[in-house]
């Protein structure tokens, strides 16, 4: 996802960057303060009318949504060491609040309930449980945030676009943040576009509306005014109420009526507002509803507060990581204070999250500030509040359900894969369809269905390595092996047929499950001896009992030397180098090699090779310590007594049953041979001895290369070079049998075979030249080799 820039109008809720290691405290200066005062002051504004509206949905006194505003603002705030998150009453839990106020029969006994709940998550904070958000799949999360946005998008409607239907319950329409429920059963979403298409618009509060929603694309789209400290939605408040009192002096069809403006209760003074606040019923300590209740409230408040969290901090442009053990702590005591006082109980909010994030909060006074206001105006100020539109405050709502659900995402999720883009679009349907604690957990539920749907598919890794004393079926352990995997690993040994030879490798394993270890030893003690398997065991802990013991033969033996012939020799390095230039090279255990070879060598070819650093024959082969014979000389010039005096000793007495000549392409030594070869020039300038590597090369170069070569240049020259070390490669191949009679007599008694090779150092790729090898007595189609 892309990085954001450091605008506080910038906020984009899509964008990740990397996180630091812990939420410290940012600097405080002048312009953070100025920036926390207008966030928390926006977010006061959107903040005020849904926790009306909770409470109301709630079957709550009005004033306990603003009570509990206030607690989640100043006093979570002060505890909470999240920077972006904002807390407060929750869409999410009106059903609950509803129902458990009905159980207990009055809302003072429900306020014992929220107190215990309070006390609980204290408890879980204490006991560092805010784990619980990091077993929640990325895709969720998204999923959690975009629903949250459409449902915005279709909750602001009608008021964004002045709908006559908007009446009394227009606190409750805007407080399903969250999909949330009305009086205990749930309102769809989509009730709001079946409103927009009956009935009439008022003209002032559209007009309001509208104008809203192009000041605040308009600001994101200025650059001057997107990195300005003055948020938009701001600035959309202002010129709302502006808007009404203009509309209210022309009267008529534009006059922006009271259920298009915010409605907050009024207190004529500070005791008639103490006296809103309501004390717990201690007397239903004995109902065991009561504990249910607080169990309850304390389970979902602290799922949906840690998802929240995680939302928040995955919209903060600093990616700053709140400590979610101390956020358990501040709700905690949040809802504590709040059930004692005549409050309902709160979470963070990704809405009022978001919102602070957007209109550019730095720190977590933003959160407090705006608590304070929603204690000053409603107890000083409510009339000045009662003059702001419904209409701007939808649009601010608006863009930021936009941008929590924008396109952008979902196209993102989509190119990410099934896996991901399915438990993300299940969870927004569920969400919007259902409400949101449900629609986490059908999420949840589909984002597990596919964890074990790829266990069962891939939790181990089997390759089938071509060793030279057979198939190794190779099963590669996870790091960590549950009883999930029993199955799968289970149906991997069970699959390999009689006489094979399977490894269980646990070097790069953590833990396994007990279940995982009772198989693995039944498999071991019974079954693999009756299916005729044999069972080798690398890199299991002590603790495990079961001691590293490979069986199989991974290098060359006398056995196996005296059992292959030239073919099948020549198929296995054809393998090999198969497997080195497309990755797959087998994992060896070298030292175990070099224990095994340290009393002698069996190999199975001489290799003839430039000593061209790019060209180790053990690694182009892939093959082990003591499969291969290497000479190697500049230019792989055949040369002298010594080197087939090497060559012989190799085949008849070290047992090697094919010889490679193999030269390769791009050849530098090649190149300074041919030009002194073709030239006048003395070849002593690249050493005493050179002479004799021009002179065998030399008988390689044919006449018409001869006369052409000291003009190419570039690829011209290159194809020659390639083609001369062709040719010379293959005049090799004949002379070896011409100048040993060793080695005509072990082709004659068809114990050895010689062929010729090209290596291609940029691909990796090994050309061998069939059609003019000698002492092969089966042709390569016969053989299976291409």
């Amino acid at each position: 996802m892309p990085k954001l820039e450091s605008s506080p109008n910038d906020a984009d809720p899509n964008a990740k960057a990397t996180r630091p290691e812990s939420a410290s405290s940012s600097a405080m200066t002048g312009g953070t303060l100025l920036r926390d005062f207008t966030a928390g002051t926006v977010v006061f504004l959107v903040a005020l009318p849904l926790c009306l509206g909770i409470a109301l949905a709630s079957n709550a006194p009005p004033f306990a949504g603003i009570l509990a505003g206030i607690i989640g603002g100043v006093l979570v705030g002060l505890i909470s060491g999240s920077h972006t998150s904002v807390s407060g009453p929750a869409a999410g839990l009106t059903a609950i609040v509803a129902a458990q106020i009905g159980t207990l029969g009055s809302f003072e006994a429900f306020l014992f309930a929220v107190a215990i709940g309070g006390i609980i998550q204290i408890l879980l904070g204490v006991a560092k449980a805010g784990f619980i958000a990091s077993f929640f799949p990325s895709s969720v999360i998204k999923g959690l945030l975009a629903a949250i946005g459409l449902i915005l998008i279709l909750k602001q409607l009608p008021y964004l676009l002045g709908h006559e239907a908007i009446g009394e319950n227009a606190f409750e329409e805007m407080a399903k943040e969250s999909g949330g429920h009305e009086k205990g059963g749930h309102q769809n979403p989509v009730f709001s576009l079946v409103v927009l298409l009956s009935g009439t618009y008022h003209i002032g509060p559209l007009s309001i509306g509208l104008l809203s929603l192009a000041i605040l694309i308009g600001w994101d789209k200025c650059k001057p005014l997107k990195k300005s400290i003055i948020p938009s939605p701001l600035i959309v408040v202002l010129v709302g109420v502006a808007m009404a009192w203009l509309f209210e002096q022309l009267g008529g069809r534009w006059t922006v009526g009271t259920k298009q403006l915010v409605n907050v209760p009024v207190a004529n003074n500070f005791a008639e507002f103490i006296g809103f606040l309501k004390l717990p019923d201690f007397s239903v300590w004995s109902n065991p509803d009561l504990y249910i209740a607080a169990v309850t409230i304390a389970i979902v408040a602290t799922l949906e507060s840690m998802l929240n969290l995680e939302a928040v901090d995955n919209l903060d442009p600093q990616q700053r990581v709140s400590p979610p053990n101390r956020e358990l702590v501040a709700q905690g005591v949040g809802n504590l204070v709040s059930g004692l006082i005549g409050g309902l109980p709160m979470t963070c909010v990704v809405v009022r999250g978001s919102v602070n994030i957007y209109a550019g909060a730095q720190t977590k006074l933003s959160a407090i500030i705006h608590g304070c206001f929603l204690f000053g105006f409603a107890l000083w100020l409510p009339h000045y509040l009662n003059k702001i539109p419904l209409a701007c405050l939808a649009a601010i709502l608006f863009m930021t359900g936009y941008k929590l659900a924008s396109p952008k995402l979902v196209r993102q999720l989509y190119k990410a894969g099934r896996l991901v883009f399915l438990p993300f679009v299940i969870t927004v349907a569920a969400i919007v369809m259902t409400d949101l604690l449900i629609g986490i957990l059908i999420g949840l539920g589909v984002s597990v269905l596919f964890i074990l749907s790829s266990n069962y598919k891939r939790p181990i890794r089997k390759i089938v390595e071509k060793h030279i004393g057979g198939d190794v079926h190779h099963i590669e352990l996870a790091n960590q092996v549950s009883f999930l995997n029993r199955a799968v690993l289970e149906k991997s040994m069970r699959d390999v047929p009689r006489g094979g030879h399977i490894l269980l490798d646990a070097r790069n394993t953590d833990y396994i499950d007990p279940d995982i270890l009772t198989l693995i030893r039944e498999f071991r003690d019974t079954t693999a001896p009756a299916l005729g398997v044999n069972l080798s065991f690398k890199g299991f802990h002590d603790k495990y009992a079961l001691n590293d013991n490979v069986t199989f033969v991974d290098h060359s033996t006398l056995e196996l030397q005296r059992e292959l012939r030239p073919l099948q020799v020549l198929q296995l390095l054809q393998d090999g180098n198969t497997r080195f230039r497309t990755g797959q090279s087998l994992s060896r255990d070298l030292q175990r090699q070099m224990w095994a070879t340290a009393q002698g060598q069996f190999p199975v070819a001489v290799i003839m090779t430039c000593m061209d650093s790019r060209t180790p024959t053990q690694v182009v082969f892939d093959m082990g310590l003591g499969d291969l014979l290497n000479v190697c000389q500049a230019g792989n010039a055949l040369l002298g007594r010594r080197t087939l005096a090497s060559v012989e000793y190799g085949c008849a007495v070290a047992g090697a049953k094919l010889v490679v000549i193999m030269g390769h392409v791009h050849s530098s030594v090649m190149d300074t041979a041919i030009t002194f070869a073709c030239s006048n020039e003395d070849p002593t300038s690249c050493g005493q001895h050179f002479e004799h590597i021009v002179q065998e090369i030399n008988l390689s170069i044919d006449d018409d290369t001869r006369r052409r070569f000291p003009n190419l240049t570039g690829d011209e020259r290159g194809v020659c070079v390639n083609k001369v070390a062709r040719n010379h490669v293959l005049r090799s191949v004949q002379q070896l049998t011409q100048r040993s009679s060793t080695i005509q007599q072990l082709v004659d008694e068809r114990m050895i075979a010689i062929v010729g090779a090209m290596y291609d150092p940029r691909s990796g790729k090994i050309d061998f030249m069939l059609e003019t090898a000698v002492g092969l007595t089966e042709t390569p189609e016969l053989a299976g080799i291409n």
